[in-house]
């Protein structure tokens, strides 16, 4: 069975299967990780980035977007791996935020216009208050790398105003998950059912982000077919066409 119409776009049923096998995953990965399947919430979690990417890339996602979805993939496997492995997804989802940053500028819909300077003193004042409180309670060795990781997401949340409001709202949930685990890490916390409150604010980050940046190919109206002409007709003189395609003769 082709995935494509016959116009070349891909298949109703393919755009209706993906962003349902991306619900599905994302529900059983919500359910797993507040009930404790370990296995199950591992590989559900593997998932879920691939099959997002598969959906933006259906609804017209510039292929920029899939390269920062894949750095959240790896994000996402290297923190389920913990230990020694959680340096190694945070510098992931920094890429990650390098490269939304660039998608923000090339293809956000607001790209011509200039960051709002409101945003940027709150998002600041936010990341000074974070610093203050989140700073002192994290291990030595991660307090530089967990500095330099929240100022990057904080100025790729920022940014993502330049591509409308669905992916504003991305950044500012994606900077309120990443806060959550920070947060925990420092010793405030955990929050009751902590992973099911930090993955749902990362899904819906993730998703808001893919959906703020796509942009469907619109469909084309068939063409008509043009209008027969009426042919030059020379019978003692010329022949002049009119609108209506009848000639009329001139002498």
């Amino acid at each position: 069975m082709s995935a494509a119409t016959g116009t070349g776009g891909p298949a109703p049923w393919l755009r209706k299967a993906l962003p349902a096998a991306f619900l599905l995953a994302s529900a059983v990965n919500l359910v797993t990780v507040s009930t404790g399947h370990g296995t199950v919430e591992t590989v559900s979690k593997a998932l879920l980035m691939p099959l997002l990417a598969a959906t933006a890339a259906l609804f017209g996602a510039p292929r920029i977007l899939l390269v920062a979805l894949a750095f959240g993939w790896g994000g996402d496997v290297m923190l389920s791996l913990g230990g020694d492995a959680f340096l190694v997804g945070m510098g992931s989802f920094a890429l990650g935020h390098v490269v939304y940053m660039v998608l923000f500028r090339r293809h956000g819909a607001d790209r011509g216009r200039p960051e709002s300077v409101g945003t940027a003193v709150a998002y600041a004042a936010g990341l000074a208050a974070l610093m203050v409180l989140l700073l002192p309670g994290l291990p030595a060795d991660l307090r530089i790398p967990v500095a330099g990781y929240s100022c990057l997401l904080t100025a790729m949340a920022w940014s993502a105003g330049r591509a409308g409001r669905l992916a504003a709202a991305g950044g500012a949930l994606f900077l309120l998950s990443d806060s959550l685990i920070a947060a925990e890490m420092a010793g405030w916390g955990p929050l009751p059912v902590h992973g099911l409150w930090v993955m749902a604010t990362y899904l819906a980050a993730q998703a808001l982000l893919a959906a703020g940046v796509c942009r469907p190919t619109p469909q084309r109206a068939p063409r008509e077919p043009a209008e027969p002409r009426a042919a030059a007709v020379t019978a003692g003189g010329d022949a002049a066409v009119t609108a209506s395609g009848s000639a009329a003769a001139t002498p």
